[in-house]
């Protein structure tokens, strides 16, 4: 791995840091071993403790007294519950997205899709990712309304890493891309009900796939009480 520029170290060292949690380099539940990461991102402990309490503050890391920093582990109940937090955000995002954003706005969230199609064309998948949770962050901000980015921004940066999963199946990471050119066909439309619908089952879509994946991945480990899922049809 390249090492971290000087110039912009914390915010450097905490992107570096977030994708190999995101990508699974530093795997949920486990302690990471400062010296290492010191090595493998060419930095010193100052900008790496710094980093740690930004990512601790989104909820992928824990900083335990006398333990260092661990990766977040959250069971699949916890991620169920986040996601129908999303889904109500962007649901009720979606309609003020469409009646207050500015022509800017959308011309830059089309510029943020294309972008995003180029890096799926070029099989970059973190890059992909990165510009997805953009266009979704994107949408949100479009709505203009500070309660709803904070709380969006809070929840989903918490569970980041698994929404990643569901694009390592080629299929679903094809048709999310799909389901993203519908989302910003209905957002140039500012066409609010529909967009609403779409994010939602988008969302869900992803979901089902991810849940399989991890459920499969974490078979024979201890699981928390089950959860009713997220509703497949609007309340």
């Amino acid at each position: 791995m390249q090492a971290v520029s000087r110039g912009r170290l914390t915010p450097a060292v905490v992107e570096k840091i977030r994708d190999m949690i995101v990508g699974g380099d530093l795997p949920a539940g486990e302690r990471i071993g400062e010296r290492a990461l010191m090595e493998r991102l060419g930095v010193t402990r100052t900008p790496l403790r710094e980093a740690f309490k930004v990512l601790a503050a989104e909820g992928l890391v824990e900083i335990v007294p006398n333990r260092g920093a661990l990766v977040v582990q959250l069971s699949l109940e916890d991620v169920d519950a986040a996601i129908e937090v999303l889904v109500g955000l962007e649901m009720t995002a979606a309609p003020l997205a469409c009646a207050r954003a500015t022509e800017e706005e959308i011309v830059a969230i089309a510029a943020l899709h294309a972008r995003m199609v180029e890096a799926h064309r070029a099989g970059d998948l973190m890059g992909y990712f990165r510009l997805n949770q953009a266009i979704h962050e994107s949408i949100v901000e479009a709505a203009h309304n500070s309660a709803l980015s904070r709380l969006y921004r809070g929840e989903s940066a918490r569970i980041r890493r698994y929404r990643y999963t569901g694009n390592l199946d080629p299929a679903r990471w094809a048709r999310a891309l799909q389901e993203h050119a519908q989302i910003l066909d209905a957002l140039q439309q500012r066409a609010g009900v529909l967009l609403s619908e779409l994010l939602r089952l988008h969302h869900l879509a992803g979901w089902r796939v991810t849940r399989a994946m991890l459920a499969d991945s974490t078979a024979g480990e201890p699981k928390a009480p089950r959860r009713p899922r997220a509703k497949e049809n609007p309340a």
